[in-house]
């Protein structure tokens, strides 16, 4: 049961990974380098889970419980758990992939960041599944490992368009990506973790399909600029 688990915690994001991996059409990045983007995105976790802990402790703030409130709820979602995971992610995407030869058009920022995002969820998933079991595993499936999928694509959508501009134009196109990136990770976990309005709850569903269109349209546009879409 436990290997079960395990498979079943890692599919979603090994079948979003080959997804992506299947529409960079023009050019495939190395499979080296987006398999290190993973690992990253796997190492990550542990720096991640300590800062969370770490504040959750300090703030008093507890997941199992039902009286997370409104304002505290919205610090964590936003400048704690979604704040500090993105920029892990965004920084192993600028300090390793960015710098490789292969980063060479707008997609491949797209694809280096959901990598590193998808390391990150399906490291997290594998404790969330073992815990929950099969009903924890079917609806991360299509609600967390997604979306963790849906910031990476945002992020890394901006971290390409930088790549094609210098100084702090560059910076500015970057960290536009992050801040993305930080606020949709926040308004995902803030509606799942605050219990003074439970309706709000209903709104995850709403924000992952907008999500997914929004992820849809960034990679349309960054394959349709493709330099190497004529070869």
């Amino acid at each position: 049961m436990t290997l079960i688990y395990i498979l079943m915690a890692l599919a979603p994001a090994l079948a979003i990974a080959l997804y992506i991996y299947w529409k960079d059409t023009h050019e495939k990045e190395p499979v080296d380098v987006l398999v290190m983007c993973f690992i990253f995105g796997i190492l990550i976790c542990f720096p991640a889970g300590i800062w969370n802990s770490g504040v959750f402790e300090i703030f008093g703030f507890d997941l199992d419980q039902e009286d997370n409130g409104f304002l505290i709820s919205f610090f964590m979602a936003f400048f704690v758990v979604g704040l500090g995971e993105e920029i892990l992610k965004y920084l192993v995407v600028v300090f390793y992939a960015f710098r490789k030869p292969c980063f060479n058009e707008p997609f491949d920022g797209i694809v280096y960041a959901v990598m590193a995002s998808l390391g990150f969820a399906a490291f997290e998933n594998i404790f969330y599944v073992m815990e929950g079991g099969l009903a924890v595993a079917i609806m991360r499936m299509f609600t967390a490992v997604p979306m963790h999928a849906a910031f990476g694509v945002i992020m890394g959508y901006y971290i390409g368009l930088s790549k094609y501009y210098q100084g702090a134009a560059r910076t500015e196109k970057s960290l536009k990506g992050l801040f993305y990136a930080i606020v949709l990770h926040g308004a995902y976990d803030f509606v799942l973790f605050q219990d003074d309005f439970p309706l709000l709850g209903f709104l995850v569903f709403p924000l992952i399909i907008w999500a997914i269109s929004l992820c849809r349209k960034a990679i349309k546009k960054h394959l349709d600029v493709s330099p190497f879409q004529s070869q």
